[in-house]
C-alpha cells in the first residue's frame, strides 16, 4: 500500500497486512506520518516541554502538574 507523509509529502510503501495500513484504508481520517517526521515532532514537542512555557489542552490540571 502507498502512503503519503502529511508533513513532508514523501511517499512510502506499507505492506498491506500492517495493521497500520488496515486503519489507514478502513478509517479516512487517520493519517500517516513517516518515521522521520514523528522524531522530529516528538523532539520538537519535547523541546517545548522543557521550557515550562507549554501547557497541555485538553486534559485535566492533575496531568498538568505533573509537568
Amino acid at each position: 500500500m502507498r502512503v503519503k507523509c502529511v508533513i513532508c509529502d514523501a511517499i512510502h510503501e506499507l505492506p498491506s497486512d500492517l495493521p497500520l495500513a488496515k486503519k489507514l484504508r478502513n478509517r479516512p481520517i487517520h493519517t500517516f506520518m513517516c518515521p522521520a517526521c514523528t522524531d522530529r515532532v516528538a523532539e520538537n514537542t519535547q523541546k517545548r516541554i522543557e521550557t515550562g512555557k507549554f501547557r497541555f489542552f485538553r486534559t485535566s490540571s492533575k496531568f498538568d502538574e505533573e509537568f
